[in-house]
């Protein structure tokens, strides 16, 4: 009950935390690069190291297919809901997914699975490298034979660096608390990959992945696969994984799809109307606002200057 009442009051913290980020976005100009090419956390384990572009919507979504100890499960729709509130801050929403003999500590089950939420916050770029910092908490809102019934907290760290024009290696460190038998069971995980753009819409990965449970044997798994982009912001994927350890599933397979769309665009702040304020990105109000200073001109002149008296112009 203490350990349940302190996740919860985290909750809150990292809800209060998101919010307090998302004010940010009304001091920011969004939508200036909401023409770059979208980028996802699918379809390998490892997480974008970047967020989406400020007031940018993106859904990514998927099946799988996971063998194991000569059982056949899957799940679908595997979605995620990301959304810029800021330049380098997004917001992320977990929904549920519907398991379909799913490998649970009590045998194979079918259900809804439980709700995830969580921010990214950009750090890089620095010295190369793209990082984030990914908090999130699942809460326990699945099917009784599904969820963990338990508010499991994670931390990743994902990282990225191109190394030449085609080839990117990326990775990521994480610690996740997800709760076995009634329990938190501790568990560090980390993975790396190298990407290679073979087109300019399309490009295939290698992945190796380790989850470290407290307890219970590590996992080990090898995931490849590709990724095909028709658009800035469409993106076609599929991936087949093994199992290199007795505690990692057998092999999985999944295909996904994923689209972005901006949702707003902050105004631009206006330019003052007065003469001397010339737009030079603008060649008509630029001659406009010149023809205004040159019939001022003079009369400023005139009213400027005291009158001489005729004495001292001579006769």
């Amino acid at each position: 009950m203490i350990l349940g009442m302190w996740v919860y009051s985290r909750v809150l913290l990292l809800l209060v935390a998101a919010g307090a980020l998302a004010l940010q976005a009304s001091a920011q100009r969004c939508g200036a690069d909401a023409q770059s090419t979208i980028a996802t956390d699918r379809p390998q384990i490892t997480n974008s190291s970047i967020v989406v572009p400020c007031g940018s919507l993106q859904f990514e979504n998927g099946f799988q297919e996971t063998a194991n100890g000569g059982q056949w499960g899957s799940d679908f729709s595997e979605t995620s809901v990301r959304f810029g509130v800021a330049r380098k801050t997004e917001l992320r929403f977990g929904v549920p997914d519907y398991f379909h003999k799913d490998d649970t500590a009590s045998g194979f089950a079918s259900g809804v699975g439980d709700l995830g939420l969580g921010f990214k916050q950009q750090l890089g770029p620095t010295r190369g490298f793209d990082v984030s910092l990914i908090p999130s908490i699942s809460l326990p809102t699945g099917a009784n034979a599904i969820s963990s019934h338990g508010y499991d907290a994670a931390l990743q760290l994902p990282w990225s660096r191109s190394l030449s024009k085609n080839w990117t290696a990326a990775g990521q460190f994480a610690v996740m608390w997800p709760t076995e038998s009634g329990r938190h069971d501790l568990t560090g995980q980390s993975s790396v990959y190298f990407d290679r753009q073979l087109t300019h819409p399309w490009d295939a990965f290698l992945e190796y992945s380790g989850d470290f449970p407290q307890r219970g044997g590590p996992q080990h798994t090898i995931d490849f696969g590709t990724a095909y982009k028709p658009s800035t912001h469409q993106q076609f994927d599929i991936h087949c994984g093994f199992g290199l350890s007795a505690a990692a599933a057998d092999h999985t397979i999944g295909i996904g799809y994923s689209f972005r769309f901006q949702t707003f665009r902050a105004k631009s702040p206006r330019r003052s109307q007065i003469p001397g304020d010339v737009d030079h990105h603008n060649a008509l109000v630029a001659a406009h606002q010149q023809q205004q200073l040159q019939q001022l001109g003079p009369l400023v002149v005139q009213r400027g200057l005291p009158p001489a008296p005729h004495h001292e112009f001579g006769d």
